[in-house]
């Protein structure tokens, strides 16, 4: 297996690491604190980026330095996944409040999106890291 292929399937089990947490995390009722929840949720899927970052290019990421490659990206970009984040992390809360009334199962549905979610938006950031260190290993 090639470096790249390696770098794939630890960015790939980061994921689901990240995925596994956030949606045990999610999972614990709490009634009336859903959206600080997101909070910490959203923290830590800036260090799933961070870490996939790390993963592909073995350099850490600040906040500062992940602003600057979304800004790269284009404006149009970063508005319309920001603005899907902050959808999809405000839904989230919303259904997870009403979960909260459905006891098990509606613990379990907040669990499944909220791993989705985190999967979703790690996905979409390993598959721009990993097209960026092909162009990389490309351009030596």
């Amino acid at each position: 297996m090639d470096l790249q292929g390696k770098k794939r399937i630890e960015a790939v089990l980061a994921i689901a690491g990240y995925a596994a947490s956030g949606g045990a995390v999610s999972a614990l009722p709490s009634p009336g604190v859903e959206m600080p929840k997101q909070f910490v949720l959203t923290a830590a899927d800036i260090g799933m980026y961070t870490l996939i970052w790390k993963i592909y290019f073995e350099e850490d990421l600040s906040q500062k330095n992940l602003l600057e490659i979304l800004a790269e990206l284009g404006m149009v970009t970063i508005g319309a996944v920001g603005t899907a984040y902050v959808v999809a992390k405000v839904s989230t809360a919303i259904l997870n409040e009403i979960n909260d009334w459905l006891g098990p199962v509606g613990w379990g549905v907040k669990a499944a999106i909220a791993g989705s979610l985190s999967s979703l938006f790690g996905l979409g950031w390993m598959l721009y890291c990993d097209r960026l260190y092909s162009q990389k290993e490309v351009a030596f």
